[in-house]
């Protein structure tokens, strides 16, 4: 077999030499955009008039993905997610460092970060959770400039051969769809 059927075929050794490395592909083309940062705004995160997480509570709901308010804070499913029913708990106040936040905020952003536990738990049968805030972009922040809390549901086995061997995140629902059931299942 030459290098260029191994190419082809998806039997090559991998590596850096151009050569297939075996694995199926499952394109996710939307990533790109996140990626490359074409969705961007001209003037960044920095300002609120081009941060996701200001401008999400204003959208209609089917394009928002925020699936709670409350009076300082909302959830909202991540775009881009680890796993399936990834929130995020957002002040609505654009600040990007945990001690900005006011007492009230700190409050409620502990009970949404408890509620959206108790929802996935409940919606989704999570078995435990990564929860986490990125502060900076050097800590891994993709937006820095607004302070954002990672709910990440996690189950027995969710790293199988999928992401560990196949390389292959799946989701089993459409966002609009979790969004519905999140929202439903939110406590009042």
């Amino acid at each position: 077999m030459t290098g260029a059927e191994r190419h082809f075929d998806g039997a090559g050794s991998g590596g850096d030499n151009g050569l297939a490395d075996g694995l199926e592909r499952l394109w996710t083309p939307h990533r790109m955009t996140y990626i490359s940062g074409e969705d961007r705004p001209a003037g960044g995160y920095e300002k609120p008039t081009g941060c996701p997480f200001c401008l999400a509570p204003g959208l209609p709901p089917d394009e928002s993905l925020v699936v709670a308010r409350g009076e300082h804070v909302f959830a909202v499913l991540n775009l881009y997610p680890y796993n399936p029913g990834h929130l995020l708990v957002c002040p609505y106040r654009h600040v990007a460092d945990y001690t900005e936040l006011d007492v009230p905020e700190t409050a409620e952003l502990a009970a949404f970060t408890k509620d959206a536990m108790r929802v996935v738990r409940h919606v989704s049968n999570a078995h435990g959770f990564n929860l986490g805030m990125n502060q900076g972009g050097v800590a891994g922040a993709g937006i820095a400039a607004h302070l954002h809390q990672h709910v990440v549901p996690r189950w027995g086995g969710d790293a199988n051969f999928m992401p560990v061997i196949g390389r292959t995140k799946v989701l089993p629902q459409l966002l609009a769809d979790t969004r519905d059931l999140f929202a439903k299942a939110w406590p009042a």
